[in-house]
């Protein structure tokens, strides 16, 4: 790689556009997809029981329905950098646009129980896109100061698209009397809650009509003018311009379009940073995040709490991972992204372990003894806070900073891919790991926010304020 001491200094470092307001629209626009991607997720979690009633299937056949989607997800994840590469991040926004539409209407009104599932994979295709192609797209247009709060526009449109779920299916279903199956507008609320995503999917689309391309994406199919055009646009006339793209430049001249072989090396397959990405990824699913979002609801009528308030107590967890999220943009940029992710391990494993504890206790009429049930609400609440103010933020903002330019569109699609792998093997074995022991399987969840520690400790590097060039 050529050394970087030749590269053009152009203080992009340091730059601040003219017009914040415009860079952050362009932002929160294509965050959108991180929107779908949390609603999408998430709007699953008001069906579940309904497609358990309507279509009579056990735990094991539910979490498969349920997890399929994350297949798609993985595949999604893996193709978009190259289709991103190839086509540009705006059209490949429109393409998971479309996508997420179609998804929406075939949900909401499936034949039977296999093509349910083959919606679900269409959608999930979809959230895999959206889920490299956002942060991504921000990391490439934002301008260095203030790159983690942009990023961080990812993670705040997933976990407000969570929680519009929630509010959205706990309003059909009060519409509906509480039955999960009564009827609205001629079909059943489930159906209906997996139909309002089209809204949503649509206006991703037309946003995506709105923002510009990715300059670097420009210079490398040669269209350097408009490239330049972006950058004064969202970088500010205060650098130098023509040293920006030509520092650009200089750092894609060593590279070329990159592929899986590119990742390879080291020890153990990949090369060092690649396992990194890859361990943030996992580590981010395998403390049960998602066990609140897609099983929430389940979740607490299992312990004896009524229908509607379990959907109620769905959406306040939703409200406290907004607030997290919050918090993680306020200090991203100020603190760093390692000491917030290691003041959240630390939270997670308080929240985790006094869930595993109340959860210990047998049930005494179908409900958990007052204190038992009343340390479980509270703790749950309390790790999706630590959460959401810590890793939730941070894996999104590090995977699209942390990998050398010449990977970093097939790095961050293996990393993306091993975060839906491991999405869907927690959502897969969750119904049978709470049949066999609810209180074991936050053991396990447990287990697995302190071993984030000492990972962070040892092998994840601070990204805070480098510019994209300086990575590797």
């Amino acid at each position: 790689m050529t050394s970087t001491a030749q590269a053009p200094n152009s203080g992009a470092g340091t730059a601040h556009p003219d017009h914040l307001g415009h860079v952050i629209f362009i932002a929160a626009a294509a965050a959108m997809g991180g929107f779908l991607f949390g609603y999408d997720s998430s709007v699953i979690n008001g069906a579940v029981e309904a497609i358990r009633s309507r279509y009579d299937i056990g735990s094991a056949a539910l979490a498969q329905v349920i997890a399929i989607a994350l297949i798609g997800c993985a595949i999604g994840a893996a193709t978009a950098g190259r289709i991103a590469d190839r086509i540009g991040r705006i059209r490949c926004m429109q393409i998971a646009a479309v996508l997420f539409t179609i998804s929406a209407v075939g949900s909401a009104l499936p034949f039977a129980l296999w093509d349910l599932a083959f919606w679900r994979i269409i959608g999930g295709f979809a959230i895999g896109m959206a889920s490299v192609i956002g942060p991504a797209y921000i990391a490439e247009v934002a301008p260095p100061a203030y790159r983690g709060r942009l990023g961080s526009f990812q993670q705040a449109a997933i976990v407000v698209g969570i929680a519009v779920s929630q509010l959205v299916n706990w309003g059909l279903l009060n519409a509906a009397g509480g039955d999960q199956r009564g009827k609205l507008m001629g079909l059943e609320a489930w159906q209906v809650m997996l139909g309002v995503m089209v809204i949503p999917a649509v206006l991703y689309g037309l946003l995506s009509l709105a923002i510009p391309e990715s300059p670097r994406f420009l210079i490398s199919v040669g269209k350097r003018e408009r490239a330049r055009e972006i950058l004064e646009e969202v970088e500010g006339d205060k650098i130098d311009l023509d040293a920006r793209v030509a520092e650009i430049e200089h750092a894609m001249k060593s590279e070329h379009k990159s592929t899986f072989k590119d990742l390879l090396g080291g020890s153990f397959f990949f090369k060092p940073i690649v396992w990194v990405g890859i361990g943030l990824s996992v580590f981010q699913q395998f403390v049960g995040i998602n066990v609140a979002f897609y099983y929430s609801s389940t979740l607490w009528q299992s312990v004896g709490v009524d229908p509607t308030d379990s959907f109620l107590y769905s959406f306040t967890t939703s409200i406290i991972n907004i607030v997290g999220t919050v918090i993680a943009m306020i200090f991203v940029d100020r603190i760093g992204r390692k000491p917030l992710a290691l003041i959240g391990s630390v939270g997670m494993v308080v929240g985790l372990a006094l869930e595993a504890w109340a959860f210990s206790y047998h049930l005494v009429d179908g409900k958990l003894p007052a204190a038992q049930g009343w340390t479980a609400l509270v703790a749950a609440h309390v790790f999706v806070l630590f959460f959401a103010l810590s890793w939730g933020v941070v894996v999104w903002v590090f995977l699209g900073e942390m990998f050398p330019n010449r990977i970093r569109a097939a790095a961050l699609g293996v990393a993306a891919s091993a975060q839906w792998i491991a999405n869907w093997a927690i959502t897969a074995s969750f119904p049978s790991l709470a049949d066999w022991n609810l209180s074991g399987t936050y053991v396990i969840y447990t287990v697995f926010a302190a071993l984030s520690i000492p990972f962070v400790l040892k092998y994840v590097k601070e990204t805070k304020g480098k510019a994209l060039e300086e990575m590797g």
